[in-house]
C-alpha cells in the first residue's frame, strides 16, 4: 500500500512510517509531496494520507498521527502506547513535558531536519534504527 504525506518530515512523519512498516503494512511505500498535493496524489495513487489536516490518520481529538495509527490499527501494545506518548510530546508543543524523553526526542528529530532536509526517505532510514531502539527502551522500562 501507499502512503502519502507532507515533504521535510520531522516527528510524526517519521515516526508514522516506522510505525506502519513494522507493525500495520511492512510492504509499505511513502510519499512526500507538497502540502498542497497531497489530497491529490492520495486520489491519483491509491495512497493513504496521513498527518495532514482533516484526514483520519492526523491530529485528532488531542492525539498525534502516530496515536492516530495506534488507535485505527488497534495496536494496544503498552511499548508503544508510552512510545505514542513520547512522540506526541516531541510532535506537539505544549505537550512537551507529557514524557521526560519527549525533549530528546524532539531535539533528534529535528537536528535530523536541519542535517537532511526535504531528503525524507534519507532521514526515514537513518531515524528508523533510533525509533526500533527507543521502542525496546520503552518495553523495557515497563518492565520496571
Amino acid at each position: 500500500m501507499k502512503w502519502v504525506t507532507r515533504k521535510n518530515a520531522n516527528v510524526d512523519r517519521i515516526a508514522c512510517p516506522w510505525l506502519i512498516k513494522r507493525f500495520v503494512d511492512p510492504d509499505a511505500e511513502f510519499l512526500y509531496v507538497a502540502r498542497d498535493e497531497v489530497t491529490a496524489v492520495a486520489q491519483r495513487e491509491g495512497a493513504i494520507p496521513y498527518d495532514v489536516p482533516d484526514v483520519e490518520l492526523g491530529h485528532v481529538e488531542g492525539r498525534c498521527s502516530f496515536e492516530s495509527i495506534l488507535v485505527k490499527y488497534q495496536l494496544n501494545d503498552t511499548a508503544l502506547g508510552l512510545l505514542g506518548r513520547i512522540v506526541h510530546g516531541a510532535d506537539v508543543p505544549k505537550d512537551i513535558a507529557i514524557e521526560p524523553e519527549a525533549a530528546g526526542l524532539h531535539a533528534i528529530a529535528h537536528g535530523f531536519a536541519a542535517t537532511h532536509g526535504d531528503r525524507d526517505h534519507e532521514k526515514l532510514s537513518l531515524e528508523s534504527p533510533m525509533y526500533d531502539a527507543l521502542y525496546a527502551w520503552c518495553q523495557e522500562r515497563l518492565k520496571h
